[in-house]
């Protein structure tokens, strides 16, 4: 089908942006960033920064004698090991948070993948952070909360009662999609809900879950948070990093820093909310080739 004059021209708009933004060098995009970016050494530095970051905020809220409600994601998830790491050597106390996780994949009937489906980020976090806590952290079950089948169409109304997010932590997808929030019209205003992932989450995704590339089977619905949620946030804090050999983010970087607000990068909705991104050396330098 032949695109429209405007959609051509919104196109070219895009992407003569992206080229501009791609030819900023790291210290120009620090520069231009200012107190909005912090950069770490390596992706273990950030990692680290991650957890310490979580950690502070619980802190801070359990002097004050006040509830933590986080939106959490599973991606990244090295921050996890270091997170359960701090908060059993410093006998912190879990009873007043309440932790959202962003979403959950569907499996083929339109149920959440069971927690031992090897790409269940139920599963996931159980592994990488509350198998590894101290009992006596005192973490509530019912305030562990993945959106499912059963939580879906009240899951803004729990957040609602629980006082609403403090702070979402998250990272970024290739197109900008936070959480499974990826580019669609009126994104911004999107609550709770399934959604079908598009071809460019589901390939990346494969690429690096050690399913071989396995595209056949790879889930293709997931429950998500909406993006109205991460919007409403308090503070949101991304953590954008490649994680491996593929220099995948170093665009979408850039994107969320820079680029104009729109709905084909949802994370560029950000831009007037109260919001710091982490990111690594790696991650902010510039590629090889800008196309």
């Amino acid at each position: 089908m032949m695109k429209s004059k405007t959609e051509v021209i919104e196109m070219e708009s895009r992407k003569a942006e992206i080229r501009r933004l791609l030819q900023l060098s790291p210290a120009e995009v620090q520069k231009l960033a200012g107190k909005r970016l912090l950069v770490c050494a390596d992706i273990d530095e950030l990692h680290r920064k991650m957890a310490e970051d979580m950690v502070s905020e619980i802190e801070a809220n359990n002097s004050r004698r006040k509830p933590t409600r986080l939106i959490l994601p599973v991606g990244p998830v090295g921050q996890y090991p270091y997170l359960a790491s701090l908060i059993n050597t410093r006998n912190i106390s879990l009873s007043e948070c309440w932790f959202f996780f962003m979403d959950e994949y569907c499996d083929e009937q339109g149920g959440a993948v069971g927690a031992n489906h090897p790409l269940s980020f139920k599963g996931c976090a159980h592994r990488e952070f509350f198998s590894r806590l101290d009992g006596s952290c005192g973490l509530k079950p019912d305030r562990v909360v993945f959106p499912d089948e059963k939580n879906i169409v009240r899951l803004e109304q729990i957040i609602h009662e629980a006082g609403g997010i403090d702070t979402c932590y998250g990272g970024i997808g290739i197109h900008g999609h936070v959480a499974f929030n990826e580019p669609v019209e009126q994104v911004a205003d999107t609550g709770p809900r399934a959604v079908r992932l598009n071809d460019f989450t589901v390939t990346l995704n494969a690429v690096r879950a050690e399913v071989g590339g396995n595209l056949e089977c790879f889930p293709r619905y997931a429950f998500t948070l909406g993006m109205k949620q991460i919007l409403s946030a308090r503070t949101i804090r991304l953590y954008c990093r490649n994680g491996c050999n593929l220099d995948w983010a170093n665009t979408v970087l850039r994107i969320a820093l820079f680029a104009a607000s729109g709905d084909d990068y949802p994370v560029t909705h950000i831009r007037d909310r109260n919001y710091y991104i982490t990111t690594d050396q790696d991650t902010l330098s510039s590629p090889k080739w800008i196309i």
